[in-house]
């Protein structure tokens, strides 16, 4: 049995409805990069709200080894996996750390706190905490695989193949590429 083509048959505003769609449902991303000497380091981050202009983006504190890492390396890979649906993304990109303290003050999310902590003063995990930064993905490529099957019976699917030896099929496989992300909607 031959594997299916990659379904990119779809206009590119779809694309990008679908891609976001899928990355909105799921919370929790891994964030991997470059290490110094070449190897590759993977760590769960919460994805944050959409904001126009900005594929994706993360909070982090100044004070983690992985800001080091994405001054030296910014190139990354986000992959995002949904346990229930076995939907899931990958986006390659370039990320940019930002303290713009006007913009940390307009995305800012009281939950962050419990990832920073209060340790009195103004490093009390709160909007003006000097150690907030905003890491930001400008995404050069991304692949995703969006389901067509419900869940009871891509379960059926997986069972009739683990019996015959088929190999299935769970959704379609898209790619997105750097001028789709360019020219989508005017909220990436």
């Amino acid at each position: 049995m031959s594997r299916t083509p990659l379904a990119d048959s779809a206009s590119s505003d779809k694309k990008l409805d679908e891609l976001y769609e899928l990355i909105e449902g799921i919370e929790i991303a891994m964030l991997t990069t470059v290490e110094a000497d070449g190897s590759l380091t993977s760590r769960p981050m919460a994805t944050q709200k959409r904001r126009e202009g900005v594929d994706l983006w993360f909070m982090t504190s100044l004070e983690t080894h992985k800001t080091d890492v994405l001054r030296r390396h910014p190139q990354v890979n986000v992959a995002y996996y949904n346990n229930k649906s076995r939907e899931w993304v990958s986006v390659s990109g370039i990320a940019t750390l930002t303290s713009d303290r006007a913009l940390i003050h307009e995305v800012y999310q009281k939950d962050w706190k419990a990832w920073l902590g209060d340790e009195g003063g103004e490093r009390d995990g709160g909007p003006d905490d000097p150690r907030i930064l905003l890491i930001e993905v400008e995404a050069r490529e991304a692949t995703y695989m969006k389901s067509n099957t419900p869940r009871v019976i891509a379960l059926f699917k997986v069972m009739k193949a683990l019996a015959t030896g088929e190999r299935i099929e769970l959704g379609d496989v898209r790619h997105v590429d750097a001028p789709e992300f360019e020219s989508g909607p005017g909220e990436r």
